[in-house]
C-alpha cells in the first residue's frame, strides 16, 4: 500500500510552520494545480486531472499574466516575503478524497504489485469489479456484476475499439485505472454500472528505462512474455513507449452435458459431450506518448497505439447418449475443427491544450483508429455409421474505422465556479465479408457478400464544479447525447436504420462535517443509459453449430440473429457513500447504489421461419422486454495492520465485499435477477516487507457465490462459485534487479455452467432441457526479472 503524505506546508518568517490543506473539491488535483491556486489565489480552474483522465498530461498551472499585475497591486508589500513553498507528493488516496464524483484510483505500485501478465488478472481484485469466465484466466471486467455493455471501458478516455480484448494490454503499460461508480457529463453517461478509464503510462519528468522479462506455466505449457518501457526528455519534448509481447498456449477442455425429458411420454436422452480444445495466441501491443509543452502553459501531445494478435486452435469433440423409452438419434457421434484468427487495431490521437489569458483553458482532440480482423473456421460433424453428416467453413474480414473528435472549454467564474462545456463527434464505419459453407453450399446466401454499417454519433454538454465552502462542494452536469445507426445485412437487403437520443442529467456533492478528520459523505443523482450495438442491430445469421443442416433445432441451441428495432435502457440512478480516512494513507468506505431501467435489453428465442432452413428454426434476437433495478453495497477497507492495533505486525490489509440485488418486471421471483449478475463479490489481500529483508510477500483471495438467474418463466441458467487465491514474492536483489514469483489460482477449482428450460416441439409435446458444462481451471506460476537500464 502507498504511504505518502499529502500536504503543502507553507512558513512565514518568524511563524510556526503548519500545513495547508487545499480545499478545492475539483475530480483530482496535481500538484502544479495546487501550487497554482495557491500562489495565484484560486484564479485558475484547475482542469490537470481532468486532462489527465483524458490521456493528457497538463502543463502547470500559472496565473494570467493580468491577473499576476493586479495581485500585485491590490497586495500591500510586506516586510518579510513569503518562503518557497514545500509540496508533498499526494498519493492515490488522496486524489479520491479531494473528487466531488465519486473515483477510486488504483495507482502503478497496486497495478504492478501481483505481476500480472493480463489485465483480467488484475480486475479481479478492484472493488465491485467481477470477472466473466474460467478462474485464474481473467476476462472482461464487470461493475457491480452486470453484464456486458453496462460497464462503459475507457483507455486515455476513448471508448476501447470493437474486437479489443484488454487482455492485449500489459498491466506494464498501465499507468493508473480510474474507477468512476457514476456518470459525469464529462466521461459520459453510457455507464450505467460505472466507468473504468485506464490510463498509458506517460508524461514523466524522470528518466525511466525499464524492462521485464517473465515466463509463466499453466497446465505444463510454457507462457514466455516481454515488457519494456522507457520515458525520456529532450528539450520541450517529453516521450515514453511501452511495448510488450507474449506467448501462451492453454487448454479449453471442456464437458457439456444435456437431459432431456419428455414430459408427455415420459422418454429421457442424455447426452454427453467431451471437448478437447488447445488455443494459441501470440500478442503485441505498443503505445507511445509524445508531449511538447510550449510557452505559456500550451501543449500538444500525440498519443499512437497498435495492437495485433493471432489465435489459432483445434477442438475435437465426442458426442455420447443414452435414451430411455423413445429412441432418439443422435444428431451426430462426434466433430473435428480448427480456427485460425487474426486481429489488428490501430489508433493515433492528438491533443492541443491551449490556455488563455484570462485562465480559461480550451482543449482539442482528434482520434482517428483502425481495426481489423480476419477469421478462418472448419468444422466436420461425423456419424461412425453414416459418415460426414455435415461439413462447414465459414471464412470473415471485417474492418472498423472510427473517426472522432472533442472540444472543451473550461473556465473559472466567480472564483468558486469551475465551468467546463464540451462537444463530441464521432463516425464509425463497419465493411464484412462473409462466407459460411455447409456441405459445399450455402445456407445463408442471402447474406453472404457485403455487409455495410454505420453510425454516428453527436453530444453536448455543460458542468459546473462548485466549491460552495470548504464543507461542502457540488457538481452538476447535463449532456445530451445522440446516435444514429444505418446499414444492411447483405448488398440486396434494404438498409436498416436505427435512431435513438438520451437526455442525461447529473448530480454529484460531497459533504464534510468536520475537516480535521476528512470524514465525508457522498452523494450521486444521475442519469445514464447502454445503447445496443452495431452487432445487436445489424447482424447477420448465425446458425448454431450444433445443428448445422436445413433441419429442425431446439430452443437450446438457437440460432442467432440482430434486431434494428431496439432502443436503449435508460437508468435513474442514486450513489450514496461515506468515507473515513486514516493515517498513512488509508481509509474505509461504505457506498448503497440504485438503479431504476427502463426498456431493459436481453435475448429472447422465438420459433420463426427463416430462409436458411426447410422448416421453422430457433432463433434469438435481443428485445426490448421491460423494466428492471439494481441495487447494493459496497464496503472497502485499506490500512496498516500496525495503526490499528499497535502490537499488531506492519502488514498492509486490503480487502472489500460487494454485494448486489436485481429484479426484472414481469419475471416471476426468485431469481428474477438481471443477466450474469452474482449476489456479489469480495476480496481479502494482505502485504508484508519483511523486517531486515530485501522480501516482500503478499496474497490475495477472491470469491464470487454461485447464483441461478431467472431469464423467462421457463428458462433459468446458473454458474458455480468462484475462489481464486493468489500469492507473490517481491525480492529486491539489488536497487536494479527485482525478481517476482507469483502464483495464481492456486487452488484451481471446476468451472460450472448450465440451465434448464421447458420448451414445447414441433409435434406439441413438452420437453425439459436441462445442461450443464464442466470446465477444469489449473494453476498459473509466473516468474519474472524486472529490470531497470
Amino acid at each position: 500500500m502507498v504511504r505518502k503524505v499529502s500536504e503543502i506546508t507553507v512558513a512565514k518568517a518568524g511563524q510556526a510552520v503548519k500545513p495547508f490543506r487545499p480545499s478545492r473539491w475539483a475530480t483530482g488535483l496535481s500538484v502544479a494545480t495546487l501550487c497554482g491556486s495557491l500562489c495565484a489565489q484560486s484564479a485558475v480552474s484547475p482542469r490537470a486531472a481532468e486532462d489527465e483522465a483524458h490521456g493528457t498530461d497538463a502543463p502547470p498551472m500559472a496565473a494570467p499574466k493580468g491577473q499576476e499585475e493586479a495581485n500585485r497591486a491590490k497586495t500591500p508589500r510586506p516586510a518579510m516575503a513569503l518562503k518557497p513553498v514545500e509540496i508533498k507528493a499526494s498519493n492515490e488516496t488522496e486524489l479520491r478524497r479531494l473528487s466531488t464524483a465519486a473515483k477510486i484510483i488504483i495507482g502503478r505500485e497496486d497495478i504492478e504489485l501481483y505481476g500480472d501478465t493480463t489485465m483480467g488478472e488484475l480486475f479481479k481484485r478492484l472493488p465491485g469489479v467481477t470477472v466473466q469466465g474460467r478462474p485464474g484466466r481473467g476476462g472482461a471486467p464487470r461493475m457491480r456484476g452486470l453484464g456486458s455493455g453496462y460497464t462503459q471501458i475507457l483507455i486515455d478516455g476513448e471508448r476501447v475499439p470493437r474486437g479489443f480484448s484488454l487482455d492485449d494490454l500489459s498491466p506494464e503499460e498501465i499507468e493508473r485505472i480510474e474507477i468512476l461508480r457514476a456518470p459525469t457529463a464529462e466521461t459520459g453517461a453510457r455507464a450505467i454500472a460505472g466507468t473504468i478509464n485506464i490510463i498509458t503510462r506517460g508524461g514523466y519528468s524522470k528518466h525511466v528505462n525499464n524492462v521485464k522479462l517473465g515466463v509463466g506455466w499453466e497446465n505444463g505449457q510454457a507462457a514466455p512474455n516481454i515488457a519494456w518501457s522507457r520515458n525520456d526528455a529532450v528539450d520541450d519534448l517529453v516521450y515514453n513507449f511501452s511495448v510488450a509481447a507474449s506467448h501462451n498456449v492453454r487448454s479449453n477442455d471442456l464437458v457439456n452435458e444435456t437431459l432431456t425429458e419428455n414430459l408427455s411420454d415420459g422418454s429421457t436422452v442424455r447426452q454427453s459431450e467431451a471437448v478437447s480444445s488447445t488455443g494459441v495466441r501470440d500478442g503485441l501491443h505498443a503505445n507511445a506518448r509524445l508531449q511538447w509543452r510550449g510557452s505559456g502553459g500550451d501543449a500538444f501531445t500525440l498519443m499512437p497505439m497498435l495492437a495485433a494478435s493471432q489465435n489459432s486452435g483445434d477442438r475435437n469433440t465426442r458426442l455420447t447418449q443414452t435414451a430411455v423409452g423413445t429412441a432418439a438419434e443422435l444428431p451426430y457421434d462426434g466433430s473435428m475443427g480448427s480456427t485460425e484468427a487474426r486481429f489488428a487495431t490501430a489508433r493515433l490521437a492528438g491533443v492541443w491544450l491551449h490556455k488563455f489569458d484570462d485562465g480559461a483553458n480550451l482543449r482539442l482532440s482528434a482520434n482517428a483508429g483502425r481495426s481489423a480482423w480476419t477469421n478462418d473456421s472448419t468444422r466436420q460433424n461425423f456419424s461412425d455409421a453414416r459418415g460426414t453428416v455435415a461439413a462447414t467453413n465459414q471464412q470473415s474480414e471485417q474492418r472498423d474505422t472510427t473517426l472522432s473528435t472533442q472540444l472543451k472549454y473550461s473556465k473559472t467564474v466567480a472564483e468558486e465556479h469551475s465551468l467546463v462545456t464540451g462537444l463530441e463527434l464521432e463516425s464509425n464505419r463497419r465493411d464484412e465479408t462473409a462466407t459460411t459453407l455447409l456441405n459445399g453450399e450455402s445456407p445463408l446466401s442471402d447474406f453472404d457478400g457485403n455487409l455495410t454499417a454505420s453510425s454516428l454519433r453527436a453530444a453536448v454538454y455543460v458542468q459546473d464544479e462548485w466549491n460552495v465552502n470548504p464543507h461542502w462542494a457540488a457538481h452538476t452536469g447535463l449532456r445530451w447525447e445522440g446516435i444514429g445507426t444505418s446499414g444492411s445485412v447483405s448488398a440486396d437487403a434494404p438498409s436498416i436504420s436505427n435512431q435513438s437520443q438520451v437526455v442525461s442529467p447529473l448530480f454529484h456533492t460531497v459533504w464534510r462535517p468536520d475537516l480535521a478528520s476528512k470524514d465525508q459523505v457522498r452523494l450521486s443523482l444521475t442519469r445514464s443509459y447502454r445503447s445496443p450495438n452495431l452487432q445487436d442491430l445489424i447482424a447477420r445469421p448465425s446458425i448454431n453449430s450444433m445443428f448445422l443442416n436445413r433441419g429442425a433445432n431446439d430452443e437450446v441451441h438457437p440460432d442467432r440473429a440482430g434486431n434494428a428495432d431496439l432502443q436503449p435502457e435508460l437508468a435513474s440512478g442514486l450513489d450514496l457513500a461515506f468515507e473515513h480516512y486514516v493515517s498513512g494513507g488509508g481509509l474505509l468506505s461504505a457506498n448503497v447504489f440504485y438503479r431504476q431501467i427502463q426498456n431493459l435489453m436481453r435475448s429472447q428465442t422465438a420459433l420463426e421461419v427463416v430462409s436458411w432452413a426447410d422448416v421453422p428454426r430457433w432463433v434469438a434476437r435481443k428485445q426490448n422486454i421491460g423494466n428492471a433495478t439494481t441495487q447494493g453495497i459496497e464496503l472497502e477497507a485499506k490500512f496498516r495492520l500496525s495503526e490499528m492495533f499497535a502490537t499488531a505486525p506492519k502488514v498492509d490489509v486490503h480487502t472489500n465485499l460487494s454485494l448486489f440485488r436485481s429484479s426484472v418486471d414481469g419475471i416471476a421471483a426468485p431469481n428474477n435477477r438481471l443477466d450474469q449478475q452474482p449476489d456479489g463479490t469480495a476480496n481479502i489481500g494482505a502485504d508484508y516487507q519483511l523486517t531486515g529483508w530485501p522480501l516482500k510477500v503478499g496474497g490475495n483471495i477472491n470469491w464470487t457465490p454461485q447464483f441461478t438467474t431467472r431469464l423467462s418463466d421457463d428458462q433459468t441458467v446458473y454458474q458455480s462459485n468462484k475462489l481464486v487465491a493468489d500469492a507473490y514474492a517481491l525480492w529486491t536483489i539489488s536497487p536494479r534487479y527485482q525478481l517476482r514469483m507469483s502464483v495464481s489460482n492456486f487452488a484451481g477449482r471446476d468451472y460450472v455452467t448450465g440451465g434448464s428450460l421447458l420448451s414445447t416441439n414441433l409435434q406439441g409435446q413438452t420437453l425439459r432441457e436441462t445442461t450443464q458444462s464442466v470446465a477444469p481451471s489449473f494453476v498459473s506460476l509466473q516468474v519474472r526479472l524486472e529490470i531497470k537500464l
